[in-house]
């Protein structure tokens, strides 16, 4: 059966309404998980802690952490201390994010964001099993530092984990990186899924899985996948509810050349179309470039429309190797979501 989890996005001005009563009620709805975002505002860990206070049962995601933000050593801190207050709830979702993030905002370098990754990880789990003092001496994290102060000595966390396995999701959207997430993490939370491209996403899964040296990895890895779902008698002002948000993510999230969304729609078959997008966004006409998403790149990417259209086009989603759907908005719309995807 398709799981569901809640998504509270990223924040404008302050925290979304009515996300509290939105948050409770998928936690007494059953949905499998909550998961919160950071870019360059909010972080991800405040408001989960905060608001995952507010449930009993729910999983609690960083969808996502980003890398750079943060040391291994800081994020696995991080995610042990929100595992024992939820009793064991926690969800690392981490990701590379970009290079106009990752060198603008972190002031950290963005190359083989791949070999970064992988040392992240590695250094995190071995935080979280508190087996043995940490060393680690790699190409992009030394610890115990050497040079400095000559002072640095391996340490062990001083809590004990709650887990000393905390699932891990890697954010990923190049077939690299999606192959990654299947060979060392225990989920990947793409942003636009599309059923057309789910034998792609198969193939790259499943490459992972194969370095990954666990046969039966394929038996429990999650596909954690936005799925933007708005109802309507009006196919095409649903599908305006859609638009600005592909066209920021194909046009404006990413330089020209460096944009990873971009890429996704482009192999969606789509590229003429992101070209002129991209165009629109980086001269500041975000309207005019909204305006040129047709339906059909929405429908790629989302459901919209009257819910018997909606109905009749979900067996394809679920079809696909996603395991749980992220839905958003108002408390009210959950039980709908519920009765429609679950």
């Amino acid at each position: 059966m398709t799981k569901l989890g809640y998504n509270t996005g990223y924040w404008g001005s302050g925290p979304p309404a009515g996300v509290v009563e939105a948050v409770k009620e998928a936690d007494k709805l059953g949905f499998h998980s909550l998961w919160t975002a950071e870019a360059y505002g909010s972080d991800a860990l405040t408001p989960l802690a905060w608001w995952g206070s507010q449930t009993t049962n729910i999983k609690l995601g960083t969808g996502i952490m980003q890398m750079s933000a943060r040391t291994p050593a800081a994020t696995a801190m991080s995610a042990m201390t929100l595992d024992h207050l939820s009793n064991g709830r926690m969800i690392l979702g981490i990701g590379a994010s970009g290079p106009q993030v990752v060198e603008g905002w972190y002031g950290q370098p963005y190359p083989k964001p791949l070999a970064r990754t992988r040392e992240y990880v590695d250094i995190v789990r071995t935080i979280v099993r508190r087996e043995a003092p940490l060393e680690h001496h790699g190409e992009f994290f030394d610890l115990p530092l050497r040079g400095g102060a000559g002072l640095g000595k391996p340490l062990k966390s001083t809590i004990h984990p709650f887990r000393k396995e905390i699932p891990i999701y890697l954010a990923a959207e190049g077939p690299k990186n999606v192959a990654l997430s299947a060979e060392i993490c225990e989920g990947w939370l793409p942003l636009f899924y599309s059923p057309k491209d789910d034998a792609h996403y198969r193939r790259c899964l499943d490459e992972g899985f194969a370095k990954s040296g666990n046969p039966n990895k394929r038996d429990t890895f999650e596909v954690v996948a936005s799925l933007f779902v708005v109802p309507g008698d009006d196919v095409e002002k649903c599908a305006d509810m859609i638009r600005p948000f592909v066209a920021l993510y194909a046009g404006g999230m990413g330089a020209k050349g460096a944009n990873f969304h971009f890429e996704v729609f482009a192999r969606m078959g789509w590229e003429h179309i992101a070209n002129q997008v991209q165009e629109l966004y980086l001269e500041g006409k975000k309207k005019e470039a909204a305006a040129l998403i047709p339906l059909e790149m929405v429908e790629d990417v989302a459901l919209v429309g009257p819910l018997d259209k909606i109905k009749g086009e979900l067996p394809k989603w679920k079809e696909t190797a996603v395991t749980t759907f992220l839905v958003g908005g108002p408390a009210s719309f959950l039980q709908m979501y519920a009765d429609l995807l679950a």
